[in-house]
């Protein structure tokens, strides 16, 4: 029996419900680290509108409203409530200042990262960037000013988006996201055997943790 786990992460940059799913993953992780479990979390490429255009006029409400088709009333009622939703996490949203945008260069930079060792660095930059700094996470060289602080080399970043070095692991991702019947994120799969859907509660994650590891899970 081994207690190391391996926990594919299917996300969006652009995705609220993703960086809540992330927080509520990290408290089962640490408790799960806590009772002797090791983990290995690598993130994966999932565009929720790739045809989103990088510099899109308008804003997070004007989105979802042309996206979604719904009312804008509704819209902003939804957002009101992902915000306060957010702040049970730690997190700080701010819709107003969001800059919506396409994600396909930084989930470009999320494969260069990992190449590096420090995805799991700069999905948390990404995320904190995009949802609570209002910062353009579409544009190559705001990417890679948000690569730089994470200590990748902002020259590489920029000659590895302008030439779009990773697309082809991107594209991988996202065929792999279809075959495992993946149609919205966050998606988890541990140890490539168990499926959690969803910003689960951190209890979830933990079971199914516990489980891939052959732990004793609490009944």
């Amino acid at each position: 029996m081994t207690n190391a786990v391996k926990v594919d992460i299917w996300s969006d940059i652009a995705c609220p419900w993703c960086y809540i799913g992330k927080r509520r993953f990290e408290t089962a992780a640490a408790e799960f680290a806590a009772g002797g479990g090791t983990l290995e979390v690598e993130y994966h490429s999932f565009e929720l509108a790739p045809d989103t255009p990088v510099d899109f006029a308008g804003s997070e409400v004007d989105f979802l409203v042309s996206h979604k088709g719904m009312p804008a009333g509704q819209v902003e009622q939804m957002l009101a409530q992902m915000t306060e939703l957010a702040t049970t996490e730690g997190l700080s949203y701010d819709f107003d200042a969001l800059q919506h945008t396409n994600t396909v260069k930084a989930h470009e930079l999320l494969h260069l990262a990992k190449a590096r060792g420090r995805q799991l660095d700069l999905v948390e930059r990404l995320f904190a960037a995009y949802f609570e700094q209002g910062r353009h996470i579409g544009r190559v060289e705001d990417l890679a000013d948000l690569a730089a602080e994470v200590g990748l080399d902002r020259d590489e970043v920029v000659e590895a988006l302008t030439s779009s070095a990773f697309r082809t692991e991107v594209e991988a991702d996202k065929q792999q996201a279809i075959a495992y019947g993946i149609s919205g994120v966050p998606f988890f799969v541990i140890d490539a055997r168990l499926g959690v859907s969803g910003a689960q509660d951190p209890a979830v994650f933990l079971e199914a943790l516990q489980q891939a590891a052959g732990m004793d899970v609490p009944a």
